[in-house]
């Protein structure tokens, strides 16, 4: 739903690379190349960056009991 503040496996701080990261995509940088000039470097930090699925919104929208 949101990104995590430190990556689940290594622990790096990358929750404020987001931000960055989504512009340079949506700008029509690949994400490989986004990835590298963000210095993320290892598999694990990439893969959440990658899986990430942004349901904030969507889930925003119900009512909780």
């Amino acid at each position: 739903m949101i990104i995590p503040v430190r990556c689940w496996s290594c622990g790096k701080p990358v929750g404020q690379l987001w931000d960055s990261f989504n512009a340079k995509v949506k700008k029509g940088e690949t994400p490989k190349k986004a990835m590298d000039e963000l210095g993320l470097e290892r598999y694990c930090c990439r893969s959440l960056f990658l899986g990430h699925v942004d349901l904030i919104d969507i889930a925003g929208k119900y009512k909780k009991f």
